[in-house]
Order: C-alpha cells, then structure tokens, then sequence
C-alpha cells in the first residue's frame, strides 16, 4: 500500500511503532522493520553508549529502515543526533518539538525527520521549521496524552499542514488503518498494540495484565508527574491517586536518585535537564521533580515485571487487544484487513 509516509521513509506499510521507554528495543523495532513497518527505538531510556549499541544492533538484525525516539528536551539532545548522523540513521521521530536548529541538522545529514504533536499549533510550527512528516496522537493515546480525540484533532491538522500526518491514539487493525486514509492521514502510528506482541520484551505478567484490561481499566492520571499520564488502572496507580502532594514528592525524590544511577546522568546533567523541560513545557518545578517519577515506575513494569509497584502506560485500545502476535502476522494482519475493507468500499487498495 503506497502513500506518503511509505514513499518518505522507505517502508513497505504505512505502519508505524512508536519510541516507547523500556519497550522499544532492538528486537521489537528489528521485528517491525522485518515486517515492512517503521519500526522506532525509544531512546530516552538510554545513555548515549547504549543508544549506539541498540543502533547497532538493530542494523546486525536487518537491512530495512528504522528510526530512533528522542527527547526534543534533553540535555544532550545534539550529541544523541550526532549519534543517528554517525550511525546513518534514516528516521529521527521526537516526543516534543525539536528545535529549528536540530531540525535543520538532521535534514542536512539526509535523515527523516518525524515529531510528535498534540495540538494543531504544534504541528503548524514544526511543519514550519522543515520536519518532514509529523505524527498527532488524540486522547485515546497511551503515555502524555490530551484531550482531543484523534477524530477530532487529525483533520484539523491534515488540513493545517502540507506535509505527511500520522495518526495515533486508538489504533491497531486494519479498519483504523483505512478510517485513518480517510481522515487524510498517510498512515497509522501504534504503541499498545505493538507492545501486545510475542516480539516485544515486555514480561509475560505484565502483557497478561493489558490483555485482561478493559477499555474502562485504561484511566488518566496526573499522580505520577503532574501531567495528564494514560496507564492501565491497578491497585498501585489508586493509590498514587489518593497520596499527598508531599508522599508524592518524596517519592520523586527517591526516583530521582534512581533514575540518575540508570541514566548514568550527573546531578548537574539533570537539573540542566529539568530547567530544559520547564522552559520548555511550562512545568512547574514541582512537575519537573516528579518527572524523574516517569522512568522509574515505568521500568519496575515493564522491564522487572513488577506491576505492584510499577505503572504501565497503555492506549485506550488495549481494553480491546486479546492476543499476542508476533509482528509479522500483526503487520499482515492489519494491511490484509484493511485491503479488504477498501476491496468492500470498492477503493484501490493503494493511494497517491
């Protein structure tokens, strides 16, 4: 199926595999790229060495094209692009909007570059400041999330911008794919259902857990950072929900010091960081401190299996995913589903 994002980026499908911490590592992206989707590294999770080492991994694994998530925000945001320069990397995606300045040195080295947005505006400025394709997630999305439904927010963004969209938030077949090109998007980001895979790393328990939520068991809460944050619904998560503001800040301290030992970041590394994210989020200093929240808690998941004292980020969509395909099938599932809704509207099945 041919469309923007399959011409842009080089792949087979108009599937993407979102940069999600912990769970986007080399064998889950390998898996997608191999399957003809884009498949993403979440690298904010790495220290720059390790970064190099999964890039590296990925290209022992396969030939195909892939990309690598990065934090617009971070302090050492230009040596991580200096890392996918060096390590030829075709597709830069970015959680926040990255600087005119990182923009322009990524599309001078010849890699693709994708943010992610949340808001129309957004997605007009960086369109603005040369990104080459943009991904907008609604509401239904998993992780920092907003308000708008996908339904919503994507044509007002297709019809802001005159560069590939992709859609986000709610997806994972072939019937989204297609409702998605209807929309105007040129193809279809997936986290939760990719994460839902026998590919992904993610511990049995723990995939056991998403597979037996419902839609109502995917909830919103600001408890872990201070922002709007969608997770499956667990005794730990209540009662994040019922703490305190000073439980809550004493416990992003304590993470804070873990999350320095597995980032291998300096004290002064990471108040530089949290001046960045405050500038540039317009968070409180209590919202950057809880921040240091986020990876911890997402690792105790998703990485050591530990859903009583771990959260586990998760789109709307995985009240209704009930099996765990490798990616492969996943990814031939969704595009023969989506050839046949298009053979029943009697549509092509490939676009412009």
């Amino acid at each position: 199926m041919r469309t923007a994002l399959t011409g842009l980026v080089g792949v087979r499908h108009p599937l993407v595999q979102t940069g999600m911490g912990w769970v986007a590592g080399p064998r889950l992206v390998s898996a997608v790229a191999e399957a003809g989707a884009l498949g993403i590294l979440g690298s904010a999770t790495m220290t720059p060495e390790a970064l190099r080492a999964a890039i590296r991994k990925v290209r022992s694994r396969t030939g195909r094209p892939f990309g690598v998530n990065l934090r617009a925000d971070a302090g050492d945001a230009r040596e991580r692009v200096d890392i996918l320069i060096e390590e030829r990397v075709p597709v830069a995606s970015f959680a926040l909007a990255p600087s005119r300045e990182l923009i322009a040195r990524l599309k001078d080295a010849g890699v693709v570059v994708v943010p992610s947005v949340g808001a129309r505006r957004h997605a007009e400025k960086v369109a603005a400041w040369g990104a080459d394709a943009v991904v907008v997630q609604g509401g239904e999305g998993g992780g920092h999330t907003g308000e708008v439904a996908t339904t919503v927010l994507l044509p007002q963004v297709v019809d802001a911008v005159d560069i590939p969209v992709i859609a986000a938030g709610g997806f994972r077949d072939g019937r989204g794919l297609v409702a998605a090109l209807a929309l105007g998007a040129a193809g279809v980001a997936m986290g939760t259902r990719f994460l839902l895979t026998a590919d992904s790393t993610v511990p049995d328990a723990v995939k056991a857990a998403y597979l037996a939520a419902s839609v109502r068991d995917v909830v919103v809460t600001t408890k872990v950072d201070g922002l709007p944050h969608r997770m499956l619904r667990t005794p730990f998560v209540a009662g994040l929900e019922r703490s305190g503001r000073l439980g809550g800040l004493a416990r992003a301290l304590r993470h804070a010091v873990s999350f320095r030992a597995l980032s291998g970041m300096s004290w002064p590394q990471m108040v530089r960081d949290g001046l960045a994210m405050r500038h540039g989020r317009e968070l409180t200093w209590s919202q950057v401190l809880l921040a240091a929240n986020t990876p911890v808690l997402l690792r105790a998941a998703m990485v050591d299996g530990r859903t009583d004292v771990g959260v586990m980020a998760s789109g709307q969509v995985a009240g209704v995913i009930d099996d765990l395909p490798t990616c492969a099938e996943l990814v031939e599932r969704v595009m023969a589903e989506a050839e046949g809704v298009l053979e029943r509207l009697g549509v092509p099945g490939s676009a412009p």
